[in-house]
């Protein structure tokens, strides 16, 4: 086109065009975030599979009339006064 000069691109910042293996503050920290989400996120696949094969092993054993001294299931007339 016009002589063979390479073009230079919009996407690539001109400081990265001399060396590619130096990453820039942003850079760094960019990947430190998207490393961190991605051990984040596999932290929530693993518990999502535990609760799926075992559902019951994360509930409480209590019941909610346990806490309840006295009443038997079903009668609250008296008791919401």
């Amino acid at each position: 086109m016009d002589g063979g000069q390479p073009v230079p691109s919009p996407l690539v910042p001109l400081e990265n065009a001399s060396s590619d293996s130096s990453m820039s503050l942003e850079q760094k920290t960019t990947f430190v975030f998207v490393i961190l989400l991605f051990i984040f996120l596999g932290i929530l696949i693993v518990r999502c599979f535990r609760i799926l094969l075992d559902p019951y092993r994360s509930m409480p054993t209590s019941t909610w009339a346990d806490g309840l001294e006295g009443l038997e299931k079903g009668q609250f007339d008296h008791a919401l006064a």
